[in-house]
C-alpha cells in the first residue's frame, strides 16, 4: 500500500527536536502544571501536603516520582466539578465517561484546551497519512464520549472535509462510504469489522472501498487484528490512543511510515511506566502500568494519572518522542482463572489466527462452587457456516491451553451469533460471577 510519508516542512519543529530541547520544555511545563494544580484544586493541595511535597520540590523530571498518583476514584470523589482548576464560567465544553461502574468521570475544557486538543488530533491524523483536503469519515460516537468530537475538530483543524456519521446505522455507513468516497475512517477496530461484514453481506468487496487509512482507537487491539483489517478492507490500519481523563483521542498516534507503536505527544503529556502493585517507576522498556501527567491543560490538569493500561515505553523512531507498545490489557480487565492471568487480547490473537472464525469473540466468566470458569464464545464466517464447529472448538481450546495456560470451554457459534457493538467499545468480557 502506498504510504504518505511526511515531506520536508510538514512536521512541527517539536516533532524533530532534540531530546534535550524536549525535556527542557517538559520540565518548564511540568513545573507550571504542578503549581497550577496546587493553587487551584483543593484535592491536589491536600494530596501533595499528605505526601509531604510542594510544587517547588520539582527541580527535574525525575522529581515527579515524589508526587502522589491520581486515580479514577479521585475524579469520582470530586464529582462533578471539584477537580477543575479554573472557574466553571471558563469551561466551554464538558465530556464524561459512561459511568457504567459508578459515577461518571467528568472532564472540562477551556477554549485553549479545545484548541490544543484539536491541534494534537490534527497532528495525529497527519502522522497517519492524512492531509488537508482529505475526506474523513468519523464513525466514533458523538456526545459525552470524547471520540467523535475529538476526531471531528482535529480533522477540521487539519483542513479535511469531515463526514460526522457517528456510530450505528451500519447500512447507512456503507452507503455514505460508497457515495462520498472518503480517504480516511476514524472508528473503533471492532466496529470496522462490522462495516466490513456489512459490505460482504451486500455482496460487495470491502477491499474496493475508497478508504486508504483507518485510524483506530478507543479499545485495545492486536497486531493480528491489524493484519485482518488491512487484508479485508485494503487499507493501512493506524493506532490512535487517548483517554478522556487525560484529553481524549490524540494523546498518542502511530506514524504511517513505521506503524511501530503510537508516538506519545510528549510536549503535552509526560508518561511513566509503574509497577501496578507497588507504584514504583520502572526502567525504560519494562512492561507495566501507563501513567500520564498533563503538561498544558488548564481546566483539568491531571498529575500522575493511573490509566490502568499495561504497556511499555519504547525509544523514538519516526519522531523525536517516545512510543508506547501495544496495550496488552488493562490491570483492571485482567482475569485470573485458576491462578493464571488472562487478558482478552491474548484470546483475540488466537481467534484471528483461524480463518474459519469471524474474529468476533466474547469471554464469559462464571463461578462454579469456588472456582472461576471461562467460556470463549466465537463464531464461524459465513463461508464456513457448514464447518465442523465441535472440531474447531477443540482446536481452539487446545491452543488456548497450550499457549496461554488456561483451561477454557470454547463455544463456536453460527455466523452473526455474537452481538455486535454498533456504538462505542466492543463488550469482550461478560462477567456472570456473583457480586
Amino acid at each position: 500500500m502506498p504510504v504518505k510519508s511526511p515531506k520536508p516542512g510538514e512536521l512541527e519543529p517539536i516533532e524533530t527536536a532534540s531530546r534535550d530541547e524536549l525535556q527542557a520544555l517538559q520540565l518548564e511545563r511540568l513545573r507550571w502544571t504542578l503549581r497550577h494544580a496546587w493553587d487551584n484544586v483543593p484535592h491536589y493541595r491536600a494530596a501533595f501536603e499528605a505526601a509531604g511535597v510542594h510544587p517547588d520540590d520539582c527541580r527535574s523530571l525525575a522529581d515527579l516520582a515524589k508526587f502522589p498518583f491520581t486515580s479514577k476514584a479521585d475524579l469520582r470523589a470530586n464529582y462533578p466539578f471539584g477537580m477543575f482548576a479554573v472557574p466553571r464560567e471558563r469551561i466551554v465544553r464538558i465530556h464524561a465517561s459512561s459511568g457504567t461502574t459508578g459515577k461518571s468521570t467528568v472532564v472540562g475544557y477551556t477554549q485553549r484546551d479545545i484548541d490544543t486538543w484539536s491541534d494534537l488530533v490534527a497532528r495525529s491524523i497527519r502522522a497517519s497519512g492524512g492531509r488537508a483536503g482529505d475526506i474523513v469519515h468519523v464513525a466514533y460516537g458523538y456526545g459525552l464520549f470524547t471520540g467523535g468530537l475529538g476526531a471531528h475538530y482535529g480533522a477540521e483543524r487539519l483542513g479535511c472535509t469531515v463526514v460526522p456519521m457517528g456510530g450505528g446505522q451500519t447500512e447507512k455507513q456503507v452507503q455514505l462510504i460508497e457515495d462520498f468516497r472518503p480517504d480516511i475512517i476514524m472508528v473503533t477496530p471492532s466496529y470496522m469489522q462490522v462495516i466490513v461484514e456489512e459490505f460482504r453481506r451486500q455482496g460487495k468487496d470491502p477491499r474496493q472501498m475508497s478508504l486508504s487509512v483507518g485510524i483506530f482507537g478507543a479499545e485495545p487491539w492486536t497486531e493480528a487484528m491489524r493484519r485482518e483489517i488491512e487484508t479485508s478492507a485494503g487499507l493501512d490500519a493506524v493506532d490512535i490512543y487517548g483517554l478522556s481523563e487525560v484529553m481524549g483521542p490524540g494523546v498518542a498516534n502511530e506514524c504511517i511510515e513505521s506503524k511501530d507503536g503510537p508516538v506519545i505527544w510528549e510536549d503535552h503529556f509526560y508518561p511513566e511506566i509503574i509497577d501496578p502493585e507497588t507504584g514504583a517507576v520502572l526502567p525504560e522498556g519494562s512492561e507495566g502500568e501507563l501513567v500520564f501527567t498533563t503538561l498544558t491543560k488548564e481546566a483539568l490538569p491531571v498529575i500522575r494519572y493511573r490509566t490502568r493500561d499495561l504497556t511499555r515505553l519504547l525509544p523514538p523512531t519516526a519522531r523525536s518522542m517516545r512510543r508506547m507498545g501495544k496495550i496488552v490489557g488493562r490491570s483492571d480487565d485482567m482475569l485470573i482463572i485458576r491462578g493464571v492471568n488472562l487478558f482478552p487480547t491474548q484470546v483475540e490473537e488466537l481467534v484471528l489466527q483461524d480463518g474459519r472464525l469471524s474474529g468476533q469473540y466474547q469471554l464469559v466468566v462464571t463461578r462454579e462452587q469456588l472456582l472461576d470458569e471461562v467460556t470463549v464464545r466465537c463464531e464461524l464466517t459465513p463461508a464456513q457456516q457448514h464447518a465442523d464447529r465441535d472440531a474447531i472448538a477443540r482446536e481452539l481450546q487446545h491452543r488456548i491451553k497450550t499457549l496461554i495456560g488456561v483451561s477454557a470451554r470454547v463455544d463456536v457459534g453460527l455466523p452473526d451469533s455474537i452481538e455486535r457493538t454498533l456504538v462505542g467499545k466492543a463488550r469482550r468480557v461478560v462477567d456472570q460471577r456473583p457480586k
